[in-house]
């Protein structure tokens, strides 16, 4: 399993500095990265002709242990440096000196006939854009269809931020080494990253002691042990009860599709509360969802209370406005959790601080980039990355956030920020979000922790995505849903067995 941690750059280097302190010095690491970058390229590619472009540091001495590596499993190899290799310094001036073969200048020439080529020019280390005969290559690379393997992260990319800057190298494959930097898993740097592949190159134990992940990547392993799975004595009043709120007449289908999701994730009863003039709307397109009449007018707070809601879900096609923004606050006067989405956002976009000043550590926030700049205007910009902006907004909200996109990053005061990558570019489709606000009230109407709620509902939602590919619509996804809790149930169940397992520990005569 590929380790969860998110290093920043300067925490990488410390862990190196931690293993050299504990007997493994800085040539021992060198040479197990370079022998992972080979044995990543070998796995994937049959022999052929590899051109290795190494830069000046210790991202050159890695490819220098690669081509060697390589070279000895019969690969026809090349190596080209930039600058001069009188100027190598420390552990790439010894792997530069136990390469066994010629080193030609880097030229705009230099991939000639190469099949493959590993850049190993920078990697996270670059502090600067490109420039130079680096800047050529890149372009040029990126319009060949020579596949190409980044050492580190593809040359011009920095370890911590996204953006690129300027011109970057785009990679088939990355391999890094130890953890993932914020760079591997935020767009667009990811992207460009392609596949990647995080190497085991031997840093002892206690590197937590120097360094501090930032975020973890969302796994299963991080919320699974508390999924709401029923068991044969479970009945429907103990699996929770969420309310969606229903949008008017001609805004129904987002409520719709988020009360159907919460209602497949398990929550044991699910009503859309519905204005008055949608009733016969949505009672038309209902059957397992029950309905109930909403009046604006009413005090949402107690409209909630007596349906004894235990999640409320407000915000998908809700419209924005001072009805909305009633609602939003009314709800929050109750104990239950409440999830805002979409327009139950934007309809504080004049006054953001009046609901950041309400909301709750058992409420969910999940705003797009857009919905974000209107809750939390130019944090975005202020930041290094998503994940910076994220963990500040949890902590002026005082609320979980879930900010949406590729790199969906959640974060919640006191909690491990988490990035979720578990998905696919099918879901930039119309109402993907709205089934993603029903499956996380789902799970909060299940009493599931508002943070676990929010990991566990990105991940299950992006894995619904996965299941079906491409062509999907927002529809589909809720279809799919008992697929993906029956596949994390039988995980639920191994986990469990297994931690009987070792907890009896060997059986007598072992």
């Amino acid at each position: 399993m590929m380790p969860l941690d998110v290093l920043k750059t300067a925490d990488c280097g410390a862990c190196d500095r931690h293993a050299a302190a504990h007997g493994v010095p800085g040539p021992v690491l060198m040479e197990a990265a370079g022998r992972a970058v080979a044995q990543a390229i070998r796995a994937r590619w049959a022999p052929r002709k590899t051109l290795i472009l190494c830069g000046p540091g210790n991202n050159g001495g890695d490819g220098f242990v690669c081509g060697r590596i390589l070279r000895q499993a019969g690969w026809p190899v090349r190596i080209a440096l930039l600058g001069e290799a009188a100027q190598l310094r420390g552990d790439a001036a010894h792997a530069f000196s136990i390469w066994d073969g010629p080193v030609e200048a880097l030229t705009p020439e230099s991939p000639g006939d190469a099949g493959l080529i590993v850049d190993a020019l920078f990697g996270a280390g670059l502090s600067r854009p490109l420039d130079g005969v680096a800047v050529g290559l890149a372009t040029q690379l990126a319009q060949s269809d020579v596949p190409l393997v980044a050492v580190d992260l593809p040359s011009g990319i920095q370890g911590d931020r996204p953006e690129t800057g300027g011109v970057s190298f785009r990679a088939d494959l990355t391999v890094s080494f130890h953890c993932r930097k914020p760079a591997h898993c935020l767009e667009p740097a990811a992207s460009l990253c392609g596949e990647v592949v995080i190497a085991d190159i031997g840093i002892p134990d206690g590197w937590r002691e120097v360094a501090h992940p930032v975020a973890r990547i969302n796994a299963p392993d991080l919320w699974r042990d508390r999924l709401p799975i029923p068991d044969a004595g479970t009945h429907k009043h103990q699996r929770g009860r969420l309310v969606v709120f229903s949008g008017g007449a001609s805004s129904t289908g987002a409520a719709r599709m988020s009360a159907l999701a919460g209602l497949r994730m398990g929550a044991g009863l699910v009503t859309l509360a519905s204005p008055a003039s949608a009733l016969l709307v949505n009672a038309s397109a209902l059957t397992a969802v029950m309905l109930k009449r909403w009046d604006a007018n009413a005090d949402t707070g107690e409209f909630l209370s007596g349906l004894r809601a235990t999640a409320a879900v407000i915000g998908p096609a809700a419209g924005v406005g001072e009805t909305t923004r009633r609602a939003v606050l009314e709800a929050l006067q109750q104990p239950a959790p409440v999830l805002l989405d979409a327009d139950a956002l934007t309809s504080f976009e004049s006054e953001p601080q009046t609901l950041l000043a309400r909301l709750r550590p058992q409420d969910v926030i999940t705003p797009h980039t857009g919905e974000f700049e209107r809750v939390f205007p130019g944090l975005l910009a202020r930041s290094t990355n998503r994940i910076e902006a994220t963990v500040e907004s949890a902590r002026l909200a005082g609320c979980v956030v879930l900010l949406k996109g590729a790199d969906t990053v959640i974060a919640a005061e006191g909690e491990m920020p988490v990035v979720n990558r578990h998905a696919c570019p099918a879901l930039a489709t119309a109402g993907s979000g709205d089934v993603l606000a029903g499956i996380i009230g789902g799970l909060l109407a299940q009493s599931l922790p508002a943070f676990k709620a929010a990991c566990a509902g990105a991940w299950l939602h992006g894995d619904a995505a996965r299941r079906l590919g491409g062509g999907l619509i927002a529809e589909d996804l809720a279809g799919v849903l008992p697929q993906v809790l029956q596949a994390q149930a039988a995980g639920q169940r191994r986990q469990r067995a297994l931690a009987r397992l070792l907890q009896a520990g060997p059986s007598p005569g072992q």
